[in-house]
């Protein structure tokens, strides 16, 4: 069976939204999947016209929070001092590429461009 094109998927939907869809099991499936990952924008309902009180959502994010920061995977004296040595090292390859070019720039500004 050949691929169908842009045109004849479109002109199929057309015909399928002004009938009903035949419904099957795997749509109703994908559709309830769908509906689990994305759920609808729903408003939550007043309760009874109270306000949830100002900063109660402080103590929730120190708490959520906390448990991340126990997540992490921290590194240890070695890694830290390899990692403080590796930036060290390429700061200073950086600044000497830095200087040594600034010092040849110099150099032609002054000899050639000025002339002097």
């Amino acid at each position: 069976m050949a691929r169908q094109t842009r045109q004849q998927r479109q002109a199929r939907r057309v015909q399928q939204t002004d009938g009903e869809r035949p419904k099957t099991k795997a749509v109703d499936r994908a559709r309830a999947r769908q509906a689990q990952v994305r759920p609808g924008h729903v408003q939550p309902k007043s309760q009874g016209g109270q306000r949830r009180a100002p900063g109660g959502g402080t103590m929730r994010f120190v708490r959520e929070s906390w448990g991340e920061l126990k997540k992490v995977e921290w590194p240890n004296r070695q890694q830290v001092i390899q990692g403080t040595a590796v930036v060290l090292i390429a700061c200073a390859i950086v600044g000497v590429y830095l200087w040594l070019n600034d010092e040849v720039w110099k150099r032609f500004v002054q000899n050639v461009l000025l002339g002097q």
